[in-house]
């Protein structure tokens, strides 16, 4: 057992139940797939899905829905004229690391060391690298077996949101009335194409998907995906002397001309924008490079966009034959200028957090959540942590310590939303 001492009574409470949650989620696949012509991309994200409509039947919440897109949607009744606020997690995990056969490892009161993945002993989460973890001495770990992912991002936030609604059904103390979202294919950019935010009926939320311990992200990148798609000339290559113009050697080229120093992920933080060649795919007649760009301000969002275009062109007019195209959408936008124009949303959030025994960090986010697009669509929706760690990598880790936090954080929230004070300045 943990040696580490639980942020609050309460967060002490709910452990178990979100660890065993969060257990039973991880081990579900519901990788997000790229490109698909579905909605969502997989079908195997509704298996996940389906239980928590399953599970949000036996807590007893009302207007329990699966959509045809995929979302569930529930409601955990308020007291009368209280606001309506809405808690909002992903189910699906990212297609950039393998998501299929998740073996969840807890390991009881962290000894500082570095923990060495049985799966995959190449894979190893060092306290040396890893800051966080060399913090959380003494708590207890949730890692994969270094095969997988982990799957907290966002498995995480679902667990916390519902050891959470689990916890405030039978409690008498006044409260907000909740409506639940679990949405798809957040990891591909398209978690609220089909979200209905006049039934949801929530005029404030906040998305389960952040990180470290206390943080509040008011802010996001905005982003775009580029693709760019360079067209050869196909030839036998015994006979392709003067002929073959080969669109993989292209593609090489504008990839080898990115910027290696600068406005890349890896050489970047804080609010630096990057350009990021993210897939590659394609053969000698045709091969297209996706990028993601990204930047918190939008005028230099739109320079990095124009470099892309200009060293993609440039390649073109170097072998006249080809053809090279360039198509730019918009994935999301900076939700800031929204969130900054509802101080008491974000007041409450840092009321919680403070409550929850953990003291609140503004953060921003080097990417974008559901509540990115949700805020632009007009709902504010900040983003709250989870207590996961590494996302996206075989090395992702989870605290229970901070995700217990983060479930009572979830807790007190819709408690400070019920309160009279927060109905009349909400």
């Amino acid at each position: 057992m943990a040696s580490a001492p639980f942020s609050s009574p309460l967060a002490a409470r709910l452990s178990d139940d979100v660890l065993q949650r969060f257990l039973r989620y991880v081990r579900i696949d519901t990788q997000a797939q790229e490109d698909s012509t579905t909605y969502p991309s997989t079908a195997k994200q509704l298996d996940l899905s389906r239980l928590l409509v399953s599970e949000l039947t036996e807590i007893g919440l009302d207007d329990i829905e699966l959509t045809e897109h995929g979302y569930v949607f529930a409601t955990l009744p308020g007291t009368e004229g209280a606001p309506v606020i809405g808690l909002i997690a992903h189910v699906d995990t990212t297609p950039e690391s393998p998501g299929t056969g998740v073996s969840p490892i807890v390991h009881e009161n962290y000894n500082g060391q570095a923990l060495t993945l049985p799966g995959d002993p190449s894979q190893v989460i060092d306290p040396a690298e890893e800051l966080a973890l060399a913090e959380r001495v003494g708590h207890d770990i949730v890692t994969s077996d270094g095969t997988t992912l982990l799957g907290a991002d966002d498995k995480a936030g679902v667990a916390e949101i519902m050891a959470a609604m689990a916890h405030l059904i039978g409690t008498p103390e006044p409260r907000a009335t909740v409506r639940v979202a679990f949405t798809v294919d957040e990891e591909v950019g398209r978690g609220t194409d089909h979200f209905d935010l006049e039934k949801f009926g929530a005029e404030a939320a906040y998305t389960l998907d952040g990180s470290g311990l206390g943080e509040l992200e008011i802010e996001t990148f905005s982003a775009f995906q580029v693709r760019v798609t360079f067209r050869g000339r196909g030839a036998h290559p015994g006979s392709a002397k003067g002929k073959l113009v080969n669109a993989v050697k292209l593609a090489a080229q504008f990839i080898a001309s990115l910027p290696l120093v600068a406005l890349s992920p890896e050489t970047t933080d804080d609010r630096e924008g990057f350009i990021h060649p993210s897939r590659i795919s394609g053969g000698v007649e045709e091969t297209t490079v996706v990028l993601i760009v990204r930047d918190h301000d939008d005028a230099l969002l739109d320079e990095h966009t124009a470099l892309v275009r200009r060293l993609a062109e440039a390649v073109g007019e170097r072998e006249p034959r080809a053809r090279v195209t360039v198509e730019v959408q918009e994935t999301y936008r900076n939700m800031r200028p929204v969130i900054d124009t509802h101080p008491r949303v974000i007041a409450a959030a840092e009321d919680a957090i403070r409550r929850a025994g953990v003291e609140p960090v503004r953060a921003l986010i080097r990417g974008g959540t559901d509540g990115a697009r949700l805020s632009a669509m007009g709902l504010p929706t900040p983003n709250i942590f989870t207590g996961g760690q590494n996302y996206h990598s075989t090395r992702e880790w989870a605290s229970v310590q901070d995700m217990a936090a983060a479930a009572a954080t979830v807790v007190e929230l819709v408690r400070v939303w019920g309160e009279p004070e927060t109905r009349t300045t909400g």
